[in-house]
């Protein structure tokens, strides 16, 4: 499975060697996807409002245990087509942003990893 390669810094497409969009293909592509999902809010995707992980739907006294979202990152990842396990590891909160690793198997047996 191939899918558009997103730069890792910016998260954003970029261009190959040739000047034409980079695509991903696997392990890689699915390890993406996977962070992808990750980082989708719920109710943002236009055709299906239902997925995604409720980032804003906390109480704000209080934002819920870091267990919950490591669940949630963890089934978002097992959404995607092809991946068998996935393992979420946190790196922490900066500028109220939440980054981590995602670590999948595929449907192969290949191991991969992507930042979020």
């Amino acid at each position: 499975m191939n899918t558009l390669y997103l730069d890792r810094t910016a998260w954003d497409l970029t261009a190959d060697a040739a000047g034409n969009i980079a695509m991903a293909s696997n392990p890689y592509a699915l390890a993406q996807d996977c962070a992808t999902a990750i980082r989708t809010f719920l109710g943002d995707v236009y055709y299906d409002q239902t997925i995604g992980i409720p980032y804003l739907t906390e109480d704000f006294n209080a934002p819920p245990p870091l267990e919950l979202y490591r669940a949630q990152c963890r089934d978002a990842a097992l959404a995607v087509p092809d991946v068998v396990d996935a393992r979420v590891y946190f790196e922490g909160v900066k500028d109220r942003k939440l980054t981590g690793q995602v670590q999948l198997t595929d449907t192969a047996g290949r191991l991969s990893v992507a930042s979020f």
